[in-house]
């Protein structure tokens, strides 16, 4: 479900394994041990005693077959990996171990384990089929719960392996944007039209719309859904009269636009339409961008109290296991909505917007 990139493991494990002098031979005499961090995490937590790598994880190393939940031969024979490098896979909600006498100074149970954006998806209760959230970091990423199937992307978007929990596997499809709390960034410490990110909200609040300026972020090429690492970034449509404001606006919105291309992508690939959208990650604090997202999208933007779903969502994983949950619907209560931002803009507006948007996306991108 992954695209061939350098970005997942196995193409690191691979550079590894074939210029680092004597790490072939200590692979294949068993000396070796890969894993990704939260194998590291567990091995030094247990002083050597576990290598594992929990299923969300491994789903990302470009190594694994998503419907047997283990590792395929054919990909490891493809990257010439020997398997005896490879940790054992286990469920997210699986008892690994007491962590070593001594280490935290009492024997505590390691009982929950996610990936980063897959926790984040369990931290906002996406539990049923057709539920979706937002993370705003630097970057955005979008995951879409596909239930116990796997959904293959016919759009280029990413089909991984959402959790493993009491005997079920859940699956999602994921889109990524490279630029989003990065184009604030690039206000600051580009431009300098704004001292800190927080300004940017107060900024854009000076000027009702963009004025038809239009930021197209490609600052290290665009993500999901287009995938063109030689696209560039484009600013557009200022006249004499556009401002700092008016440019603030725009990138705002900018995050807006790339946002509604990766839920298109996901609505053309399943037959679930989303009927809300649940954000976390620090960019999701900004009520102008909030609003703009639910009206590009026009579905209902919802932003709980707790912001660090990604933590939350590890930490009630563990207290699944460990008993402090029963079940999943209990930790659905534990989610808070601190404001819903319901779409309020018409619908010729919305596609003016939407147009302009792929106007400029297409003057941005690269002939490949």
């Amino acid at each position: 479900g992954l695209r061939i990139d350098p970005y997942f493991s196995a193409g690191k494990l691979v550079w590894f394994l074939e210029h680092v002098e004597g790490v072939r031979a200590l692979a294949e005499q068993g000396h070796v041990a890969f894993g990704t961090i939260d194998s590291w995490l567990i091995w030094n937590l247990t002083q050597g005693a576990e290598h594992v790598i929990e299923a969300s994880n491994a789903s990302r190393t470009m190594l694994m077959n998503l419907q047997q939940q283990s590792w395929d031969e054919e990909l490891l024979e493809l990257f010439n990996i020997p398997v005896s490098v490879l940790p054992k896979i286990i469920s997210s909600d699986c008892y690994v171990a007491d962590t070593a006498s001594g280490l935290l100074g009492a024997n505590i149970p390691i009982t929950g384990i996610l990936g980063d954006q897959q926790s984040a998806l369990f931290g906002q209760s996406c539990f049923e089929v057709g539920s979706a959230k937002n993370t705003y970091g630097t970057g955005c990423f979008m995951l879409f719960n596909t239930g116990h199937n796997i959904q293959l992307s016919q759009n280029k978007l990413l089909s991984t392996l959402a959790w493993q929990a009491q005997g079920q596997t859940t699956y999602a499809l994921e889109g990524s944007v490279f630029m989003a709390g990065a184009v604030v960034q690039w206000l600051r410490d580009g431009l300098g039209i704004i001292q800190k990110s927080s300004d940017v909200e107060k900024l854009a609040h000076q000027v009702e719309h963009s004025d038809g300026v239009v930021l197209v972020p490609a600052f290290t090429g665009l993500g999901a859904p287009h995938w063109d690492s030689e696209a560039r970034a484009l600013l557009c449509g200022m006249s004499r009269g556009t401002t700092k404001a008016h440019i603030a606006r725009a990138a705002l919105e900018s995050i807006a636009f790339q946002v509604s291309d990766v839920l298109s992508a996901m609505q053309s690939d399943i037959a679930h339409p989303l009927k809300e959208l649940r954000v976390d990650g620090g960019a999701s604090s900004n009520d102008m961008l909030m609003q703009f997202q639910a009206d590009i999208l026009n579905v209902p933007v919802l932003r709980p109290k707790m912001l660090e779903a990604t933590a939350w969502g590890a930490a009630a994983m563990a207290g699944l296991k460990a008993g402090v949950f029963s079940n999943l619907d209990e930790i659905s209560q534990s989610w808070q909505l601190d404001r819903a931002f319901e779409p309020k803009m018409q619908n010729d507006e919305k596609e003016m917007h939407l147009a302009k948007w792929q106007n400029a996306l297409k003057r941005a991108k690269s002939d490949l």
